[in-house]
């Protein structure tokens, strides 16, 4: 899992600071969150272009390790909200698909 610097975000997201202190604390947490969200949504396109480029005739076996392994990424995302269950689904049925076309 590739680390995103945490500097350059901050940079993007300059705005007021609350004053009051559960506020703060929310704009901390939310940070957080959405750093951990960019680092798994980094890792799906990361998968995504290592299966995208084993869909090669005659590398059937390694292609669907790396469907399973894709897929499994994406339900735990869009068990946690970071992908809409629909964009989860979209994908897998896409990638299934051409996971077919290979095998046959």
């Amino acid at each position: 899992m590739r680390r995103v610097d945490k500097e350059a975000f901050s940079v993007l997201r300059s705005t007021a600071m609350p004053n009051i202190h559960a506020a703060v604390k929310r704009v901390r947490a939310d940070k957080k969150r959405r750093l951990h969200n960019i680092e798994i949504k980094s890792e799906l396109k990361t998968l995504t272009k290592q299966f995208l480029a084993s869909l090669k005739p005659g590398d059937g076996a390694k292609a669907k390790e790396l469907y399973r392994n894709l897929v499994k990424r994406m339900d735990q995302a869009s068990n946690k909200g970071i992908l809409h269950k629909n964009t989860a689904s979209r994908k897998k049925s896409r990638y299934a698909l051409q996971l077919a076309k290979l095998s046959s």
